[in-house]
């Protein structure tokens, strides 16, 4: 046994992990070269092996789940070339207006055939609410339900949704609750299939930048969209949607965020899934939207992030023979373990699912937060 293996053993018997072992969550082991990969490159090392064919794990999201809950993501990207990255992550605006539009490139816009056939039928592409649902399309619904409900909507209102991926709250707003819509996202392909599914409902849809918008509106809301927009930029952030926003309107703001003090960010996910994201912290993200808005209310159903991620990972699943012929082998097992890792990220709560419900200047009268279900 080499010395670098059994190094790899020791710091995953915490975990219940062990090296070609018989359990689920075991690593399958393919290619004996795997563990210096991952001790040059931590998190990155990790899964660009996998995506090689390194290595094998039957449960990877029990695997992940197991391994966050030991503390090992820590051991294995605190290495040399992850703190060269976090200095320059830290150090430079990767989320300015010249890299706004990566992300639209890199992810939204491979293939809306991927995404039609992952999501619900509404295409959302963020966390479901599981209180009282039973499959993917009720916990969406609930979640878009309970989001309008939140937001007090009323007909007639004007309303922006800032990040409106392919239209589907922006629909359901539209549709359901007589409001007209502004969408906006950075992702062409998202547009032109946005505007397709809301040709026949009073919702607007652009491709913009969130630092380029102007007007006036009764509402807006945000889902999915502020990992994007990176430290650097939160005070532009909520400057911009405070001018865009009426006195006495509601800001609904949901967002991925950080389990610990720092700024959360993987090599991994960077380069394949989401260039220049980031996760807040609780502390950092109170602060920058308490210096314009109050902040009504606050809402972690993190854990419901879980099961939506293992719908969508089996829906991706299901629909690959139709998918293959155009995306390789690569592809997939670069996508599966995007969801995966992911989804053991929410289970072990290593990650968080925030609802915030801001106000401009403080509500007259306060405000009284619905908890929306369907028996209601």
């Amino acid at each position: 046994m080499s010395r670098i293996r059994h190094r790899f053993e020791q710091m995953l018997e915490p975990a219940g992990i062990r090296l070609d072992g018989p359990d689920p969550w075991d690593i399958q082991v393919h290619n004996p070269d795997l563990f210096m990969r991952i001790a040059r490159e931590g998190t990155l090392g990790l899964g660009e092996a996998y995506m090689d064919g390194w290595w094998d794990c039957e449960a990877l999201d029990e695997m992940i789940t197991r391994g966050f809950r030991a503390g090992l993501e820590d051991k294995v990207r605190n290495n040399l070339r992850f703190l060269i990255y976090l200095v320059g992550f830290r150090m430079f605006n990767r989320q300015s207006r010249a890299r706004a539009f990566q992300v639209g490139e890199q992810h939204y816009d491979i293939g809306n055939d991927v995404f039609e056939q992952m999501l619900d039928p509404h295409m959302n592409y963020s966390c479901g609410f599981w209180e009282s649902a039973q499959n993917l399309v009720e916990a969406q619904v609930a979640k878009m339900e309970m989001i309008c409900a939140k937001l007090r909507l009323e007909p007639g209102m004007k309303v922006l949704d800032v990040g409106c991926g392919w239209g589907g709250l922006a629909r359901w707003m539209a549709g359901h609750h007589g409001v007209q819509v502004t969408g906006v996202t950075v992702s062409v392909e998202q547009a032109k299939l946005a505007r397709d599914r809301c040709a026949d409902l009073p919702v607007d849809i652009e491709v913009r930048d969130y630092r380029e918008l102007e007007g006036q509106f009764d509402r807006i809301v945000s889902v999915g969209m502020f990992e994007h927009v990176g430290q650097r930029n939160y005070q532009t952030f909520f400057s911009k949607t405070r001018s865009l926003l009426k006195d006495q309107g509601l800001f609904l703001l949901h967002t991925i965020g950080a389990g610990r003090d720092g700024f959360a960010t993987d090599r991994w996910i960077e380069k394949y899934i989401f260039p220049n994201g980031v996760l807040p912290p609780a502390p950092a993200l109170a602060r920058q939207a308490g210096a314009f808005f109050t902040i009504e209310d606050w809402h972690n159903f993190g854990a419901d992030y879980d099961p939506t991620l293992m719908a969508w990972y089996r829906n991706f699943n299901d629909a690959w023979p139709a998918l293959k012929a155009h995306y390789g082998d690569r592809f997939k097992r670069m996508f599966d373990y995007y969801l995966l890792v992911c989804a053991g990220s929410f289970r072990s709560r290593e990650n968080h699912l925030w609802q915030l419900v801001l106000s401009a200047d403080g509500l007259d009268g306060g405000y009284r937060t619905p908890r929306w279900s369907p028996t209601d």
